[in-house]
C-alpha cells in the first residue's frame, strides 16, 4: 500500500492542484457572492460532520480550498481512517462568508474522494481476505477535470491507480490494432517511440491474441472481458508458455469486474485485476459543514 511508504499529499504538485481549486472556486462564484453579503466577515467556525460511514480521503484538497480563502482547518480524523456517523471530522475557522464561499467545493471534493477510497478499501480487503496477493487497480475512466482527486482516492483506499494518462503507459486497445493492421505492427510502432522506458500493454479478446502480444514483446497482456474460469485458464496458459523464455509478461484481467464476481478472478497467474467499479460506481460519503452559533457555543 502506497501510504505505508510515505505521505500521499507529497504526490500532489502544488501548481497543478492549487490551480484546479482556484478554477473550481471561480466556477462556483463567478460574480457577486450574495450569500456572503448577508453573513459578513465576522470570525466564526464550522464543524465538518461525517454523516455516513466511510473512509476519509481528500484532505489536501479540502485544506487548499480553505487556505485560498484565508481559513484554517483542524482535523480530528486522520486521512485513511474509517469512521461511523455522525462524526465530527474537522473544524474550519475563518471569516464566515469565506467559510461558506468554500463550503460546496470542499464538500463535493471530499465526498467524492472519500467514496472512492471507501469502495477501494472494501474491494482490496475482500481480495486479501480471499488470499489474493496481486494488484487491484482502477482505470482511466475518470471524470474529466477531476482525475487527480479520483486517482488520489484510489491510493488512499489501497488500490493501484493504473496508468494516470495516455503518456503514462502505452495501452494498445482493439481500435489501435484494427487501425494499425496487426498486434505485432502496433507493438513495434509503440516501442519505436516509447523506447525501453515506456511499458506496453495490449488488450486481448482471445487467448491467441494474448499469445501473439506476448510473443511480440508486450510487457502486459490484458484479458478483456474474460469470465472467471476462462480468465484463470488463460492466465495459466500464458505463464506456462512464456515463463523462462525471456518474454515473461504480466497478466491483467479487466472488464465487468466488481464485488460480486471478483473472487472468480483469484489465481496466482493473474497479476493484476483492474476495475472501474471502485470509482465509477462509488457512492459519495455524506458530509456537511455546520456553522457554530457563537451565542450558544461552549
Amino acid at each position: 500500500m502506497a501510504s505505508s511508504h510515505g505521505l500521499l499529499p507529497h504526490l500532489l504538485p502544488p501548481t497543478v492542484y492549487r490551480r484546479q481549486i482556484t478554477d473550481w472556486l471561480a466556477e462556483d462564484c463567478p460574480s457577486f457572492d450574495f450569500g456572503g453579503f448577508v453573513v459578513g466577515d465576522r470570525a466564526g467556525e464550522a464543524r465538518l460532520l461525517g454523516k455516513s460511514a466511510g473512509m476519509l480521503a481528500g484532505v489536501p484538497f479540502f485544506d487548499e480550498v480553505f487556505r485560498q480563502l484565508d481559513c484554517t482547518v483542524d482535523w480530528h480524523v486522520a486521512e485513511g481512517t474509517p469512521f461511523e456517523p455522525v462524526k465530527h471530522v474537522a473544524t474550519v475557522r475563518g471569516p464566515v462568508r469565506k467559510i461558506l464561499l468554500g463550503e460546496r467545493v470542499a464538500l463535493n471534493t471530499l465526498a467524492r474522494c472519500s467514496g472512492i477510497a471507501t469502495r477501494s478499501r472494501r474491494l482490496v480487503s475482500l481480495l486479501r481476505d480471499a488470499g489474493y496477493q496481486g494488484t487491484l487497480a482502477g482505470t482511466r475512466k475518470t471524470t474529466p477535470g477531476f482525475r487527480l482527486v479520483e486517482k488520489y482516492g484510489m491510493l488512499v483506499g489501497g488500490c493501484d491507480q493504473h496508468r494516470h494518462d495516455l503518456s503514462h503507459m502505452t495501452m494498445l486497445k482493439d481500435n489501435h490494432v484494427t487501425a494499425c493492421g496487426s498486434i505485432p505492427t502496433a507493438i513495434a510502432a509503440a516501442r519505436s517511440v516509447g523506447g525501453f522506458a515506456t511499458k506496453i500493454e495490449v488488450e486481448c479478446r482471445s487467448l491467441d491474441e494474448a499469445f501473439e502480444a506476448a510473443a511480440s514483446g508486450a510487457d502486459i497482456v490484458m484479458l478483456d472481458n474474460f469470465k472467471g474460469e476462462e480468465a484463470r485458464r488463460a492466465a495459466t496458459a500464458i505463464k506456462e508458455r512464456f515463463t523462462g523464455t525471456g518474454k515473461e509478461v504480466l497478466v491483467e484481467v479487466s472488464g465487468g469486474v466488481d464485488e460480486g464476481n471478483v473472487r472468480e478472478m483469484i489465481c496466482r497467474d493473474i497479476d493484476i485485476i483492474s476495475t472501474s467499479s471502485i470509482h465509477q460506481s462509488a457512492s459519495h460519503v455524506d458530509f456537511s459543514l455546520k456553522v457554530v452559533d457563537q451565542a450558544t457555543a461552549g
